[in-house]
């Protein structure tokens, strides 16, 4: 059964999110079959594709772009699905979300984390941590665009910039009581600016996002922690980078800086560097075979996740995502 907890967001909680996610996914399977489609859309690969957290950009990052084929005038939907597998981790993903008018985009987004690692807490505390334990997140985007154009302004210096938000909701199971140990909350929002600039001459794309956040692994080990850990906001830097090979493969890299919030509490606990947390980064290729469907296959590492319970190892591995867009 799906798991919700209630979020001042949403006014019924699991059975509003419900209904959000059937719609957005209904309307990006309807809008393909309608004449309401974006058929002329945007040029290949020139929207990113869908991030973890939904959101419209790289794997990792939002871009400033707006996701879906729709141009100004039109109403576009994408949907996805994503797998990370690392040595001692796996993530699975998926959502949809619906582009209005070029300007603005709301997606919603799961992700199911296998935390089975966990389970060595138990040696630490009577955290009572079930073995196998999955750890899930519900997220819920808004993004608008409020300047430039990434493909009309490619001949000028000009950026396309977007705000957004990113509202996380997490479920963290028999996990629940580490994030109580840490003071960490299951409900966070993350704010970003984004610029997007792409150098079509040159077949560069280019982003930079900066995001005011206080979330733990992204919102997987909750948000903000008790003293002496960090339990305030910070901004965050990332960045995209990719090039377009030709109109269907793009090659690149991104990196996404992170808060360390909880490692002064694991030192302060006698725990060492246990709950580090490091950046985040890929590289990645993206293949789109047609205007309504890619793919993206990325090496990714993820630094250090609790790596007490992992042998302080790095978590590599590959992220494999595909979408659909109208």
């Amino acid at each position: 059964a799906v798991q919700w907890l209630p979020s001042p967001i949403f006014t019924h909680g699991y059975f509003c999110m419900k209904k959000l996610t059937s719609l957005l996914l209904i309307s990006a399977a309807g809008l393909g079959a309608t004449v309401a489609q974006a058929d002329t859309g945007k040029l290949l690969l020139t929207g990113g594709v869908s991030s973890i957290d939904g959101a419209a950009g790289g794997g990792l990052t939002p871009w400033a772009v707006i996701g879906s084929n729709a141009t100004a005038g039109e109403v576009g939907a994408t949907a996805f699905v994503s797998r990370t597998v690392t040595q001692d981790y796996a993530l699975t993903g998926f959502g949809a979300a619906v582009g209005y008018k070029d300007r603005v985009e709301v997606s919603l987004a799961r992700q199911d984390f296998d935390a089975s690692p966990a389970v060595a807490l138990n040696g630490i505390a009577a955290f009572g941590v079930t073995p196998g334990q999955h750890v899930k997140m519900d997220i819920l985007g808004v993004k608008v665009k409020v300047a430039g154009d990434a493909v009309l302004d490619s001949d000028s210096l000009m950026p396309q910039i977007a705000v957004g938000l990113e509202h996380k909701t997490v479920s963290p199971g028999s996990l629940g009581s580490v994030l109580n140990f840490l003071g960490a909350k299951t409900e966070g929002t993350d704010f970003y600016v984004s610029a997007t600039k792409l150098f079509l001459g040159q077949s560069i794309l280019v982003n930079a996002t900066l995001r005011n956040t206080n979330a733990n692994q992204n919102g997987l080990l909750g948000f903000g922690s008790g003293a002496p850990g960090e339990n305030g906001r910070s901004w965050q830097p990332e960045v995209s980078v990719a090039y377009l090979l030709n109109k269907n493969w793009a090659i690149g890299a991104e990196y996404r800086a992170k808060p360390n919030n909880l490692e002064a509490l694991g030192r302060a606990s006698g725990l060492g560097d246990a709950l580090a947390e490091d950046a985040w980064k890929d590289i990645f290729v993206a293949w789109a075979p047609n205007k309504n469907t890619s793919v993206t296959l990325a090496y990714v590492d993820l630094g250090r996740v609790v790596p007490g319970i992992t042998g302080n190892r790095s978590q590599t591995g590959f992220y494999l995502s595909a979408q659909l867009a109208f």
